[in-house]
């Protein structure tokens, strides 16, 4: 005679929580970082950002960007689930060199970067492609199309920034979700393909 609990118990999938990955988004001060950051997480963004002063203002380059009243002086951080096995936590650095000093601490276990470009300001984003790639880092660089326009074709910015042909070059507009969400994959694929290759050659 069957027992009463055949075929009545049966075992119980155990849901995985999903595989926490560090990004950090970086570039120039006024680029889009912490407007990426808010289109695409899906918490609240915490953010670090002061009120810009008349004596920061005489430091940074506000030519490009008049009506913006804060800047980022810590990081920038959401979350993002991209599936049920992967959820992304951003880290947005702060722009400006002075506060440059912060950057190994926001990087620190960050899977990839995806470093914002202005094409009106190629020379603020020097700094953060030179980080990526001395502390090799896989990472992607994204022109933010301000106005839906971008200055330069992507080679031209590909030739300014001095960027290795196997670094992803793409354009995206910050404000928009799908657009940033678009943009995070790249760096994922980068980083992904990095760590395959890493285990081809150990």
């Amino acid at each position: 005679m069957p027992s009463p609990t055949h075929g009545a118990h049966s075992a119980t999938a155990v849901e995985e929580p999903p595989l926490p990955v560090k990004l950090v988004i970086a570039g120039g001060f006024g680029v889009g970082k912490t407007t990426a950051v808010g289109a695409i997480s899906e918490i609240r963004p915490l953010t670090t950002e002061a009120l810009i002063t008349e004596v920061a203002a005489g430091v940074d380059d506000l030519t490009h960007t008049p009506g913006k009243t804060t800047t980022t002086v810590a990081m920038d951080f959401g979350v993002i689930t991209i599936d049920p096995k992967l959820k992304l936590y951003l880290f947005g650095t702060p722009g400006q060199d002075r506060f440059g000093f912060m950057w190994d601490d926001v990087v620190e276990g960050a899977l990839g970067g995806l470093v914002i470009v202005d094409t009106r300001r190629l020379d603020d984003c020097y700094a953060a492609v030179d980080y990526f790639e001395h502390k090799d880092i896989p990472f992607a660089v994204a022109i933010n199309a301000f106005d839906g326009e971008v200055q330069h074709d992507l080679d031209e910015v590909r030739w300014a920034l001095d960027i290795s042909e196997h670094v992803p070059l793409i354009v995206f507009d910050a404000r928009e979700t799908g657009s940033v969400r678009d943009a995070l994959l790249v760096v994922l694929d980068v980083a992904l393909s990095r760590a395959q290759s890493a285990a081809h050659q150990a």
